[in-house]
């Protein structure tokens, strides 16, 4: 359900990790997506239009609860976010600045500390 705090709209978003079901937010034009391996096609409507979207790319291979990497990026495609962030991300991805350089110019591997003005 939509909620408006300090008038800014909160929107819940239900999506899977395996067979758990948690909440990812849209706030605004900003999306919040984590420990995910899941979004229903209802769902996903409500994520369309966001400008900034994070969303999680654990590792290449498949994992039993979250995106992998090309996953998250096939994700990002069809949601088309003027920018995305990939976070929860493993050591197995691989090294931070080789992985960059394999992604679409809109997607960025997130780090600590990263701001977003939203």
């Amino acid at each position: 359900k939509l909620t408006v705090i300090h008038g800014i709209p909160v929107m819940p978003i239900l999506v899977m990790h395996y067979k758990l079901p948690v909440f990812g937010f849209r706030i605004g034009d900003f999306t919040y997506i984590t420990d995910a391996n899941f979004i229903s096609e209802e769902e996903k409507e409500k994520i369309k239009g966001s400008k900034v979207l994070v969303l999680n790319a654990l590792r290449r291979e498949p994992h039993i609860s979250h995106f992998t990497l090309n996953e998250a990026i096939r994700l990002v495609e069809e949601l088309k976010p003027d920018v995305a962030y990939f976070t929860h991300i493993s050591h197995q991805l691989g090294l931070h600045e080789q992985v960059q350089q394999e992604l679409p110019t809109n997607i960025q591997l997130a780090y600590d500390g990263l701001k977003i003005e939203i």
